[in-house]
């Protein structure tokens, strides 16, 4: 695209202050149209691909749990599974289950109906199905059904107010933090100053700003919880031995490059500058607009998965070294401002920066972002990166 094309289209957007979404039955607002085929369990993971595979428009998430889980770690299964099917871009739901599994098919169903009140969302077995071949073609005929309750669906203009978009980064370098990250931090601000919502999440990340975090919150009590979650997390490194950045202040070099601090200021800019207003929990729906982080893992898919699944409909996610990472739930709009990684890596690049000119390259990804909620495909969408990972957090029994 010529670079008027590139400022029109994304600034139009801004000045429009609407997009065209599909508008579902709790009010959340998609910028897709999926059917998600949700396995309960890792054992209903090839009936659950088996049928997306046969029903075009149907997307499966297949993933390594629900079986031998205990306590916390069994809700954060269904947690996860639930907020994919709530997901605003996901229209209907078809969750498979095996039948004798900890995460039961019938819950995880209930909870998505909890999430997004409206949602058509069915649920069976494998065992009551009678076995893998008759769940497949059980499975096939009801996402055809589904599919066929949201196929007419249609884009409205709604306000940006109803935007949620997630941030990233991953393999990163100094281009990441010194450029990529600063200009999607532009955008971000862009889309809080529109009354839309940006998640932050990655709280390995805010080891060594800590106090700068909670001098942005909205209030006292949300820049305790900053440093609460930051001191949580940090115990529990320790308590299995692992490296995490060092003290606030810090001046040691972790890279060659650069400091502690340097590094996490770096990484948060893509958040932008805008007050934060709450910290979520992982996979939690925002509930006030505006900038909110979220407890997530460095962990890239963990993060976006956990971002999709409090309802993000978009990812801005920057890259320097280069990585094909995609979504199951929602688009990844990938950025990079390494010269060398755009090239070499161009399957995997939606947008490459410049780095001349921040407002040059802010325009570029505003573009992007733009274009990608009219229904342009990412390159991680055309390719067929559907990744979704869900978080632990105890052993499996």
């Amino acid at each position: 695209m010529t670079a008027t094309t590139i400022a029109t289209l994304g600034d139009r957007l801004f000045a429009d202050g609407t997009f065209p979404g599909f508008r579902r039955a709790d009010g959340g607002v998609g910028v897709r149209n999926l059917l998600a085929v949700i396995p309960s369990v890792i054992c209903a993971n090839v009936v659950a691909e088996r049928v997306a595979a046969q029903v075009p428009g149907a997307v499966a998430i297949p993933h390594p749990h629900g079986c031998a889980q205990v306590g916390d770690d069994v809700l954060l299964t269904e947690l996860i599974l639930a907020g994919a099917g709530a997901n605003p871009n996901v229209g209907a739901v078809l969750v498979i289950g095996l039948g004798c599994e900890t995460c039961q098919s019938g819950d995880v169903a209930s909870q998505v109906r909890r999430l997004a009140p409206g949602k058509v969302v069915e649920s069976f077995s494998i065992q009551e199905a009678g076995g893998s071949v008759k769940s497949i073609g059980r499975g096939v005929a009801v996402a055809r059904d589904l599919l066929a309750t949201i196929s007419g669906a249609t884009r409205v203009p709604v306000r940006l107010e109803e935007l949620v978009v997630a941030t990233q980064c991953g393999e990163t370098d100094l281009s990441t933090d010194d450029v990529a990250n600063p200009a999607i931090g532009v955008v971000a601000d862009d889309v809080v100053r529109a009354g839309g919502t940006v998640i932050l999440g990655e709280t390995p990340e805010w080891m060594g700003i800590a106090s700068d975090l909670a001098a942005r919150a909205r209030d006292t009590a949300t820049g305790d919880r900053i440093g609460a979650v930051v001191a949580r997390y940090r115990r529990a490194a320790a308590a299995i031995g692992a490296m995490v950045i060092g003290p606030e202040g810090d001046p040691d070099v972790i890279d060659g490059r650069t400091t502690a601090r340097a590094r996490s200021l770096g990484c948060v800019a893509k958040g932008g500058t805008a007050p934060i207003g709450e910290v979520l929990d992982f996979a939690q729906r925002p509930t006030r607009r505006g900038l909110a982080l979220m407890d997530t893992p460095a962990h890239d898919v963990v993060s976006v998965t956990a971002m999709a699944a409090g309802g993000a409909q978009v990812c801005l996610f920057s890259t320097g070294r280069g990585t094909p990472v995609g979504s199951a739930l929602m688009p990844v709009i990938k950025v990079t401002a390494n010269a060398r990684t755009a090239a070499r890596m161009a399957d995997n690049v939606d947008v490459a920066l410049g780095g001349t000119d921040r407002n040059a390259d802010a325009s570029a990804i505003r573009e992007a972002l733009a274009a990608t909620i009219l229904g342009d495909e990412t390159v991680a969408e055309l390719i067929g990166h559907q990744d979704f990972a869900i978080h632990r957090v105890a052993p499996t029994v």
